[in-house]
């Protein structure tokens, strides 16, 4: 009897630890920094590997494979597709374009390296970020801007998918 109540008390404390670290968190961090004299908005977008590789082959036949030798040749057309869909910019009351600069890969994380130019004032800055969230509904977008000289963190969710800034 002690020994099965041994047991069962060493099952009960590890389990907790289990459970949570097999618990998956669905986060993203995007750093948008106006450059007020390059004018132009620089922005970094990360994302888990793995989850934008599920996302994308739910939306295409495709196999995408991200990272790997068999990673296909057109993925930055369908990252930018994405991006687009999903990442929008307005600024003083005006809808922007990014430019897609390219991508990084570093361990099981994507960064993007997107941009807008042609920027003279920034009065507003207004981010809707829904990346992720038709596949993941605890996913959470965070997005850091530094402006004129302000930092200002945004937390967005499926429910409130858009942060706006005013200067």
């Amino acid at each position: 009897m002690g020994r099965h109540r041994l047991k069962l008390l060493i099952v009960l404390a590890v389990l907790p630890l289990l459970a949570f670290g097999i618990h998956k968190y669905y986060i993203s961090l995007t750093q948008v920094e106006y450059l007020q004299d390059k004018g132009s908005l620089q922005i970094i977008s990360r994302y888990f590997i793995d989850d934008l590789e599920y996302v994308l082959e739910k939306d295409s036949p495709l196999k995408f494979q991200l990272n790997t030798s068999f990673e296909i040749d057109s993925v930055d057309n369908y990252f930018k597709k994405y991006l687009n869909q999903n990442l929008q910019f307005v600024l003083n009351n005006t809808a922007y374009n990014f430019d897609y600069i390219g991508k990084e890969y570093e361990d099981d994380i994507v960064y993007f390296y997107l941009e807008i130019t042609q920027i003279d004032t920034l009065h507003t800055l207004e981010i809707k970020n829904t990346m992720l969230f038709d596949y993941f509904p605890d996913q959470q977008n965070i997005v850091k801007i530094k402006a004129h000289e302000k930092h200002h963190t945004f937390y967005l969710i499926k429910q409130k998918d858009k942060g706006l800034l005013k200067f």
